[in-house]
């Protein structure tokens, strides 16, 4: 990945992740926490909703991030990341991932504490950033 790229995903905080099911797209605006290198993106839903139904049927899943919130009337960044949803059994995992959400999002802590809040796992496979409107650049992740 590229460094560029890496620093745009640890430095933004929200991106739009994209789900389907039954042939129909839903977008919701998440918060998430990352690994080290930006791999694993993580994020948090509550089990009663339409996303983690739709994650539950189908584990394709695509997230936008973008800097307009950064520089909004400057050059726009827009990165889209693919990637598939992992089941993580590991109370451990579970437990690190949920407290690097809420060293990134404090103000969501009774969110991430909710016994109905599920996390989600996202590994990476494939990077599209599109700087502007015409620069692109697709990198497969292996």
């Amino acid at each position: 990945m590229r460094s560029d790229i890496q620093k745009m995903i640890s430095e933004n905080k929200v991106c739009v992740m994209a789900t389907v099911a039954d042939g129909a797209p839903h977008c919701s605006l998440m918060s998430y926490a990352t690994d080290y290198d930006c791999c694993e993106i993580y994020v948090a839903t509550l089990k009663d909703t339409k996303k983690y139904r739709n994650l539950t049927a189908n584990p394709s899943v695509s997230l936008l991030i973008d800097t307009r919130d950064a520089d909004p009337k400057g050059k726009t960044r827009a990165l889209t990341v693919t990637g598939i949803v992992q089941t993580i059994n590991n109370d451990k995992k579970i437990a690190e991932i949920r407290k690097a959400l809420l060293k990134r999002h404090p103000d969501l802590n009774d969110f991430f504490n909710n016994p109905d809040a599920q996390i989600v796992v996202i590994k990476a496979t494939a990077l599209q950033l599109l700087d502007n409107v015409t620069d692109s650049y697709f990198e497969h992740l292996a």
